[in-house]
């Protein structure tokens, strides 16, 4: 395995590097001003110095990087786009959408780009590749337990040339948003089939009559407002034809894998770039504060957390470059066990790291005068959001006692 970078790695890092350095961090001060103004005013959408930026990464050449399909974008190999994906954790709340690289966006035009027929990908995918109109991911329910996509109960069901879908949905990121047009639902079809195919996903304008989006959730009193909340949407007998059915009847679970898989490697690349951030954080402040007559860096604790720190970001990033080297070379689906290690690993991480800079920052680091507490509850989400910390390890071991035993015993 080589992880040097390639010419166009380290070309794509080099401008995303400038592009950070020149216009996104100069530019958080308005995006926290312009989201204030937005929670004053009980608005949604993208503030409009994200729209700016837009433009500016476009002329960089920093748009669409995430996928890899050279049909519907620039074709950079995963374990290249991963430099660029971690510079832009560093700046989670703008680069990523600046780039038009943010999630769920990124997911579902993935899904649309592997399954989507002629007529889908111009009504929905060529829009969202050209950022101008966004969309959510209506997998999660709030009744059932959603880690496992088989309890999902909102139904799908056909009337003659239409679907009716009913069921109520959660964790709809991005569904607040007025840009918000689509909505990628996942729902029962066939009740009686094998447990992974009683599945499918079907394409469901938000405007359709039955569609409510009533409310967003709130992740530690962050309502993400700028990147269109978490929207909880009512399916009530919604109506849709046929033809907007997403690959075919049965396929739901199979392509949320295929979905989520990328996603996953995609949130472990930014998450290595905001404990980059969190460890910078860290070491400013402790080389600039005083505590019991020294610095904190002379602080033999303070040291270790830094040390610590290091060690983990380090670890965490080889195994990610090596689940992208992977996905390069057979594809995320030969790839699942690597994807759902980094998954486990690398939230898990960043949390730690973060937190380590905030004790480090003392009341500051709580406070949102600093990025930490931001970037921790983004990274606790994480934990949870692509499925939680406690099935990627399962789906690890299940892989380790099938390699030693064979087929690994039942679980009790």
């Amino acid at each position: 395995m080589d992880f040097a970078p390639s010419p166009r790695a380290q070309d794509l890092a080099d401008r995303a590097t400038a592009f950070l350095n020149e216009q996104v961090r100069p530019s958080e001060p308005r995006f926290f001003a312009e989201v204030a103004g937005m929670e004053r005013d009980g608005t949604w959408g993208t503030p409009p110095v994200v729209e700016e930026l837009k433009a500016r990464a476009r002329e960089r050449g920093l748009w669409n990087l995430f996928l890899p399909d050279p049909a519907h974008g620039p074709g950079v190999p995963v374990l290249d786009y991963a430099p660029v994906a971690e510079i832009s954790g560093w700046s989670p709340w703008i680069m990523p959408e600046a780039m038009n690289c943010a999630a769920p966006d990124t997911g579902n035009m993935e899904l649309l780009a592997m399954f989507a027929t002629p007529e889908q990908s111009q009504r929905w995918l060529a829009p969202l590749l050209a950022g101008q109109i966004r969309s959510c991911f209506s997998m999660s329910e709030p009744d059932v337990a959603s880690s496992d996509a088989r309890n999902i109960a909102a139904t799908i069901v056909r009337d003659g040339d239409e679907y009716v879908i009913t069921g109520r949905k959660w964790w709809s990121t991005g569904g607040m948003s007025p840009a918000c047009r689509l909505a990628v639902v996942m729902g029962v079809t066939d009740p009686h089939a094998d447990a992974y195919t009683q599945q499918s996903m079907v394409l469901v304008p938000l405007d359709t009559p039955g569609v409510t989006v009533e409310r967003s959730t709130t992740v530690f009193g962050y309502t993400d407002r700028a990147h269109g909340g978490h929207a909880v949407i009512s399916f009530d007998g919604a109506r849709v034809p046929v033809g907007n059915l997403l690959g075919s009847p049965g396929a739901g679970f199979a392509m949320a894998q295929a979905r989520l898989g990328p996603g996953r490697i995609h949130h472990c690349m930014r998450l290595i770039g905001m404990a980059e951030r969190a460890i910078d954080t860290m070491v400013r402040r402790a080389a600039n504060r005083t505590a019991f007559g020294r610095p904190l860096a002379a602080q033999g604790v303070v040291r270790e957390s830094i040390s610590r720190s290091r060690l983990a970001v380090d670890q965490a990033r080889l195994l990610v470059l090596r689940t992208a080297w992977e996905i390069d070379r057979v594809g995320a689906r030969q790839a699942a066990t690597g994807i759902a290690g980094i998954k486990a690993v690398v939230p898990a991480m960043a949390c730690q790291v973060i937190d380590d800079a905030i004790q480090v920052l003392g009341g500051l680091g709580v406070s949102d005068d600093e990025v930490l507490a931001a970037l921790y509850a983004a990274a606790r989400t994480l934990r949870i959001a692509d499925g939680p910390d406690e099935v990627h390890h399962r789906s690890v071991a299940r892989q380790e006692l099938r390699r030693v035993l064979g087929e690994p015993p039942h679980p009790s």
